[in-house]
């Protein structure tokens, strides 16, 4: 089995994220740039389904500028066997459609037969590239999984899981080829130990262009027409026990809709 994971590098959510006035865009300067967690966790099943087979070949695929190099070679000691970089200066700040429509001209070339990313960026929250994917490859999109399970390979596999809807869980299945997104609550990622921090630096890294693309060139940026800074905290509303506090929560509760 072939798995391509869709990686992306974004800004550390533990730090303070900020737009740059000029563009609207997130500013990727102000804050560390690290591997999404949700991708990981994607990398993750992928790299359990290798340890039950050594055969499985995992690679990861990313779409960004120079420094997305550091976010795959992270992958790369986590144990993937290789990585494709999409790099272009005509792709910053592509929109979710021309991002959408890049990837899966790149995925066209890989044979995947699973194509594997998190349900949503923590940066953008789109949630929709992956199911752009799908549509593009004419392939099936079996999305927001909480446990996944893969078996075989394309034209003889299948991918089933668990998904979470509003009334309950619905146990989902497709064959293969799929494009497959996952949830936080799948498998934690693994730490990259010292043998696969060394070995990553020889795994190969292929880089593309649009030129090496078949993709129309077209610009399709994504435009913030105007923002504004998160508002402080207020403090919160103190309830001293008089006897009636209990009424009061109770009606605090149902005039915010909490319950």
């Amino acid at each position: 089995m072939k798995i391509v994971v869709l990686i992306k590098q974004v800004p550390d959510t533990a730090e303070e994220r900020t737009l740059v006035p000029a563009t609207g865009w997130l500013d990727r300067d102000a804050a560390d740039n690290v591997v999404d967690e949700i991708n990981e966790r994607a990398l993750e099943v992928a790299l359990r389904v290798k340890d039950a087979d050594k055969s499985t070949e995992v690679v990861v695929l990313a779409m960004g500028p120079d420094e997305a190099t550091k976010a795959i070679r992270k992958a790369l000691s986590m144990g993937a066997d290789s990585g494709i970089h999409v790099l272009d200066g005509g792709l910053a700040g592509s929109d979710a459609a021309r991002t959408a429509a890049v990837l899966a001209a790149a995925l066209r070339g890989t044979s995947a037969d699973v194509i594997l990313a998190g349900n949503e960026s923590t940066d953008g929250r789109g949630g929709v590239v992956p199911a752009m994917i799908a549509e593009h490859l004419g392939l099936p999109l079996v999305g927001g999984l909480n446990a996944v399970e893969l078996v075989g390979a394309a034209g003889s596999g299948k991918v089933s899981g668990e998904r979470s809807g509003d009334s309950g869980s619905l146990q989902v299945t497709a064959a293969l080829p799929a494009v497959v997104t996952v949830t936080e609550r799948t498998a934690e990622a693994r730490f990259p130990n010292f043998k696969g921090i060394l070995t990553a630096k020889r795994k190969p890294v292929a880089t593309l262009t649009l030129a090496d693309l078949d993709v129309a060139v077209t610009v399709a940026h994504a435009v913030v027409v105007s923002h504004s800074e998160r508002p402080a905290r207020e403090a919160g509303r103190k309830i001293e026990d008089d006897g009636t506090a209990g009424t009061q929560l109770a009606s605090y509760l149902f005039e915010n809709r909490l319950v």
